[in-house]
């Protein structure tokens, strides 16, 4: 009896950290999709959800997170030595405040949702970058535009030409979506003959 649940421990902590850790080349959509096939699936139900290319979801990640589950911003130092309270309350893959989290937690009925899963967060990616279009009317595949938006916020992105590191940030979003779309061109079909595979 307790071999046996020793053994479900063991198990289950190799499904936890499986799942939660980041993957091994985040710079390459085959080599993450590899690794977490699952992430696959949720990706691409994001598209046919909500319309955002996957390869635009995976480079906001990147961004935001660089895929780490639990990754916050870091605190503010008092005199450059003490530690401080923390920017904003970003959190999880997509750096969601808990603001906008709540609000997409509502309009989409997902009230279980976390910061800290990954087929949340793309949703949530999903969801926000369908408003932007909706709102801002930049098309769900202007990867540069997009993060402008996703990272200053529907209100205030009319202001991101006084921002040069924000616009700077989006180039590299977009250098990296145009990246991870090459990769996927590669990859995508054998990946989708994966459909049937349990995990």
């Amino acid at each position: 009896m307790v071999f046996l649940k020793n053994k479900l421990l063991i198990i289950f902590f190799l499904l936890i950290t499986s799942c939660s850790s980041i993957p091994s080349n985040t710079a390459n959509s085959c080599s993450i999709f590899d690794e977490r096939y699952l992430w696959y699936k949720y990706t691409k139900k994001t598209e046919q959800k909500w319309g955002t290319p996957i390869y635009i979801q995976l480079a906001i990640i990147k961004m935001e997170s660089d895929f780490d589950w639990l990754a916050k911003p870091k605190r503010q130092k008092i005199f450059k030595v003490i530690p401080f309270k923390r920017p904003s309350s970003s959190f999880g893959y997509s750096q969601a405040v808990k603001g906008t989290w709540e609000q997409y937690k509502k309009e989409t009925n997902n009230k279980l949702a976390t910061r800290a899963r990954f087929k949340d967060s793309v949703d949530f990616i999903g969801w926000y970058t369908n408003k932007t279009e909706s709102i801002l009317k930049i098309s769900k595949k202007d990867a540069f535009k997009q993060y402008l938006a996703y990272h200053e916020g529907w209100g205030n992105y009319k202001n991101y030409k006084k921002n040069k590191k924000v616009i700077k940030l989006a180039k590299k979003v977009e250098k990296q979506s145009f990246v991870y779309k090459k990769q996927l061109l590669k990859c995508k079909n054998s990946l989708n003959k994966k459909k049937y595979i349990i995990f």
